[in-house]
């Protein structure tokens, strides 16, 4: 609001001085006669008065169209700044079936609905210089080598990807790993596990399939898969700790976890201002988040499973980051992916709203980016 504040006041203030400037008259020349002379003091007279007059209907006009602009925007930002996506019971999936139908976020985010990975040479050439699907996949590279995902020595590997999305992971993987790999995606979204089908089908990836499964009940036996990998789907998890139970339950002895989350700042030294709580309760109810976790209440809930491994931790911020602006350049620059459809403008204006607020919430430290990884112990109990 300040810095809409800060425009509208200059331009009030241009007016100002746009409207001051006109009210000089230009130097009149001497004449020879009085007659003259009476004729251009009277046209004088006559430019002064009307001069006068264009200050104050400019002022008046500049406030006036001033006042209406901050007027508007200020209704704009009241109506987005209401989040309209509280975390309810069939929320998430109701939700991600409404963007896998409209095909909005598939246009512009491709197969992959996680944010992009960005080098520090990229951020130093500019991040619009990469090509925004590029840097998921990118993205995908660098959470395998966090969590030492080889596809020389995971090529036979059984690979859980918890909330799949319509599945560019999943498949990604199962291409990565080899054919002798089977990569199964779960997700509450019925819409997303039909697309993320057919794109296998289409694609020719048989070893990647998909389910609608609820990741705090998974229905799979205890020790089932080598590989647990989990991509910014615990955000949307009302039970962090059945999340990830479930998670090492079902990982085999000697199998390796990797998850990626948007995570809230420890606030135990630096507890949460009003604003701070003011901004987090808008993350969490615009796109349908319970609540959000520090990194290190992540990290103690791998640890108190008591059968992992020490949990390496980071922070991708800086890698991260340049998505949130990235995605709503893409929309600006090519908006054929939403132009057509006038009946989606409040929900993606509301989603680049909303993209905004997480760039600055990351960039200011309310929101940090926790990347996890573990190895399951080989002398573990069978369940958790």
């Amino acid at each position: 609001m300040s810095n809409t504040l800060s425009s509208s006041l200059r331009l009030v203030v241009a007016g100002l001085l746009v409207a001051t400037a006109s009210s000089f008259a230009p130097p009149q020349p001497r004449h020879a006669t009085t007659s003259a002379l009476v004729v251009q003091s009277r046209a004088t007279t006559t430019k002064l008065q009307m001069s006068s007059m264009v200050p104050k209907v400019a002022v008046k006009a500049t406030i006036a169209i001033a006042s209406a602009a901050l007027a508007g925007t200020a209704a704009i930002k009241f109506v987005l700044d209401k989040p309209s996506r509280t975390y309810g019971a069939d929320t998430v999936a109701d939700e991600y079936d409404a963007w896998t139908d409209d095909g909005i976020l598939e246009y512009y985010w491709g197969e992959h609905i996680h944010l992009g990975y960005y080098s520090k040479e990229e951020m130093a050439k500019g991040y619009k210089k990469k090509g925004f699907i590029q840097a998921k996949y990118d993205f995908i590279d660098e959470m395998m080598a966090f969590g030492d995902i080889d596809p020389a020595a995971n090529e036979r590997a059984k690979v859980l990807d918890v909330g799949c999305g319509f599945g560019g992971t999943s498949r990604y993987l199962a291409k990565a790993l080899g054919s002798g790999s089977d990569v199964t995606g779960i997700t509450l979204s019925p819409q997303q596990v039909k697309r993320g089908t057919e794109l296998a089908q289409e694609q020719g990836v048989p070893n990647a399939k998909f389910m609608v499964m609820d990741a705090l009940k998974m229905d799979f036996p205890d020790n089932s898969f080598d590989i647990v990998w989990a991509c910014e789907s615990g955000e949307h998890m009302p039970d962090k700790r059945a999340y990830i139970d479930q998670m090492m339950r079902v990982l085999k002895p000697g199998g390796k976890f990797v998850m990626a989350c948007w995570c809230q700042r420890d606030n135990s030294e630096r507890p949460f201002d009003e604003k701070d709580d003011r901004d987090l309760t808008y993350l969490y109810e615009e796109w349908t988040h319970p609540y959000f976790v520090s990194i290190q209440e992540f990290a103690k809930l791998v640890d108190d499973t008591g059968v992992m491994s020490s949990v390496k931790t980071a922070n991708w911020v800086e890698e991260t980051i340049a998505s949130w602006r990235h995605s709503i350049w893409v929309g600006v620059y090519d908006p054929f992916g939403w132009i057509f459809k006038v009946k989606k403008y409040i929900k993606t204006f509301r989603d680049a709203y909303c993209l905004e607020r997480m760039h600055r919430a990351f960039k200011r430290g309310l929101m940090e980016y926790g990347m996890f990884a573990a190895t399951k112990e080989k002398s573990t109990g069978t369940s958790q």
